[in-house]
C-alpha cells in the first residue's frame, strides 16, 4: 500500500537525482527501466532527509540492537546519516561502524572504522537496495570476521522484489532463508510502480515497469 510516507520517500529520491528512469543495468546484470543510486546524495539537505527517514524506519521497526553497520562504500553515509537522525529524533546514540574494501596496513590497521564489535553484540546493516543479495553474502563474513556478533534485522531503501539466486524466491526471501535476517524497505518497486501510475507523465514508462516487473519480481 502506497502511504503518504512512502510517496514523500519516493519524491525525495527523486529530487535527489537518486531514483532514475530510464535504461539501466543492476549488479546482477538485468536490463531495467529504473536505477536507485544513493551515490547520488550530495549535500547536508538530502543527508539530513535519508538520516530522518532511515532512522524512522529503524524506531519503528522496535528492533533492539547494540551497533549499526553500514557496507562501504554506498552503505556509510547511510550509517553515518541514521545515526545521526537516531540521536537527535529518537535520544537513541547508538555506535555505529563500517568496513575499508581493502584493510589498512599502517596506523591502528584492520578493515573496521568506527565502532568495534564485540562478542555477543547484536548488529543491524544500513544498506541502500537489495537486487541479488550479493552485497549481504560479502557484508555477513566481514562481521562475523571482527567478532562473535548476530545480525537478524537489515534497512534498506527499496526492495526491488527481485528474483535471487533461486527460482520462485525473491533475494530477500533468501537473505532471510540463508542468514536469518528480516530486511526492512522504505518503499518496494510495487510502490514506485503504483506512485508513476499516479502521474500521468510517466505513462509511457509504465509498460517498461510491467514487462520488468513480470519477468523479474515476485
Amino acid at each position: 500500500m502506497l502511504t503518504e510516507q512512502k510517496e514523500q520517500f519516493i519524491r525525495f529520491m527523486m529530487d535527489a537525482d537518486v531514483l532514475r528512469f530510464g535504461d539501466f543495468v543492476t549488479k546482477s546484470g538485468r536490463n531495467t527501466p529504473y536505477f536507485v543510486n544513493t551515490g547520488n546524495y550530495r549535500t547536508g539537505a538530502q543527508a539530513a532527509g535519508l538520516g530522518r527517514f532511515y532512522a524512522g524506519m529503524v524506531h519503528d521497526s522496535g528492533c533492539r540492537f547494540d551497533a549499526m553497520f553500514g557496507p562501504a562504500y554506498k552503505g556509510i553515509p547511510l550509517v553515518t546519516a541514521c545515526a545521526g537522525a537516531l540521536y537527535t529524533q529518537y535520544g537513541e546514540d547508538k555506535p555505529y561502524f563500517f568496513n575499508r574494501k581493502e584493510a589498512k596496513d599502517h596506523g591502528e590497521g584492520g578493515c573496521l572504522v568506527g565502532y568495534q564489535p564485540k562478542d555477543g553484540d547484536h548488529v543491524i546493516i544500513i544498506e541502500d537496495v537489495i537486487t541479488a543479495g550479493t552485497a549481504v553474502r560479502e557484508t555477513i563474513p566481514v562481521l562475523r570476521s571482527a567478532a562473535d556478533v548476530s545480525c537478524s534485522d537489515m534497512f534498506i531503501s527499496v526492495n526491488r522484489c527481485e528474483v535471487g539466486q533461486h527460482p520462485g524466491k525473491t533475494a530477500v526471501m533468501e537473505v532471510q532463508e540463508e542468514f536469518g535476517i528480516t530486511v526492512h524497505s522504505l518503499v518496494t518497486v510495487r510502490d514506485i510502480r503504483e506512485w508513476l501510475g499516479k502521474h500521468g507523465e510517466y505513462d509511457a514508462l509504465l509498460p517498461k515497469m510491467d514487462r520488468y516487473m513480470q519477468k523479474y519480481c515476485i
